[in-house]
């Protein structure tokens, strides 16, 4: 059990699976640079787009990499809901909560209405900050839009990446997925979303309660 008075959600792997077409289009990157495709796909877990593509392709390939990798997400679909996602965002209505992702806002958008999930009034996206996960300027950012005190949220995460950036803001985390191992001062891990509840309070706040059976 957890007092908070936000959530912060990242996307991929958190509220959306869209693991196997991310990986299909990160070793498409790596054959273009002749890298290894395994080695991408695991460095990319988490970060911007544009982070991945600055460590393996040169400098002067950015902006068309860039380019090729957003209008390949936008138009590639096959992304579904976590277990759980849909009646956890529900339960959410009219309380304060963001989606706070390293993809674009373009893609979290296109993502986002593919898996049949609402979008919250505070979208952070890659394009919306100048250092991503796992810096904590994401959240940070989150928890200034929605005008919350950074140790009051909660953030719902599953990749390493995104669950130091958590911590560098002093937020807690809770880990959501069994693909990583547990990170260290996480309120918990858990499998997908289906064990998570939130009770709103009367006037303010949530109290947030899991079970891991």
């Amino acid at each position: 059990m957890h007092q908070c008075d936000a959530i912060l959600i990242d996307m991929d792997g958190t509220l959306v699976d869209s693991t196997a077409f991310g990986a299909r289009l990160w070793r498409r990157f790596a054959s273009r640079w002749d890298v290894d495709g395994d080695e991408v796909v695991e460095f990319a877990h988490g970060r911007p787009t544009s982070a991945t593509v600055s460590a393996y392709a040169p400098a002067e390939a950015l902006e068309a990499e860039l380019e090729v990798l957003e209008r390949d997400e936008l138009d590639g679909d096959g992304v579904v809901p976590i277990a759980g996602a849909v009646a956890l965002v529900a339960s959410l209505d009219g309380f304060p909560w963001a989606l706070v992702t390293s993809a674009t806002r373009a893609v979290a958008q296109h993502r986002m209405r593919s898996a049949g999930l609402p979008l919250p009034t505070v979208l952070v996206g890659s394009d919306d900050v100048e250092h991503g996960k796992p810096d904590p300027e994401p959240f940070l950012r989150a928890a200034e839009a929605l005008g919350v005190d950074p140790s009051r949220c909660v953030v719902l995460e599953d990749s390493p990446a995104g669950l130091a950036a958590a911590a560098a803001a002093g937020m807690r985390a809770i880990q959501v997925g069994e693909h990583e191992p547990a990170v260290d001062g996480v309120l918990v891990q858990l499998p997908d979303l289906t064990g998570l509840t939130v009770e709103l309070g009367e006037e303010s706040g949530a109290i947030l309660r899991w079970s891991t059976a």
